[in-house]
């Protein structure tokens, strides 16, 4: 087993079937790397794992604006495939204030439903003005501040949290 590397000494490229390929200082090859986020949402471009199929660490990035913008964007395209987490900007209506209820909101990626099953799925993130949104389905609706909701949303959050 290898040691992780520390940052730019590896090359990363891209297979014609899509997959990434890190190669270290010492030559050795890593087809199917991964990138990892050690801090997804409150540091996203900071702390980054480059993981082998087998799920060891084979380079760790400090920073993702201090790499090349060739492997950047490499590395930015491959978090984009894994990573969905859509913005919540406004909570249109709620079928109820008691869980669980049905939520149709407006997100960066358009407008959606989907069932929150309990209070406990909403949590505040960070400093506390970031909250994190989960369906019953699993997926995490980011509010980056909720103070910059607009007025009718933010009534609306407030009888959950």
């Amino acid at each position: 087993m290898s040691a992780p590397l520390k940052q730019n000494s590896f090359v990363l490229e891209r297979t014609d079937f899509g997959k990434l390929i890190l190669t270290n200082a010492q030559g050795e090859r890593f087809v199917g790397v991964l990138p990892v986020r050690a801090f997804p949402i409150l540091a996203p471009g900071e702390g980054i794992s480059l993981l082998s199929n087998e799920g060891h660490e084979v380079a760790w990035v400090d920073r993702l604006g201090d790499l090349p913008a060739a492997y950047q964007s490499l590395i930015e395209d491959e978090l984009a495939r894994r990573e969905f987490m859509p913005q919540l900007h406004r909570i249109l209506e709620v079928s109820s204030f008691s869980t669980p209820c049905t939520w149709t909101v407006e997100t960066d990626r358009g407008r959606t439903e989907f069932v929150l099953r309990g209070d406990e799925d909403i949590r505040r993130i960070g400093t506390g003005r970031s909250l994190l949104v989960a369906d019953a389905h699993g997926i995490h609706y980011l509010v980056p501040d909720q103070k910059a909701l607009d007025a009718h949303s933010k009534r609306i959050l407030d009888r959950f949290l």
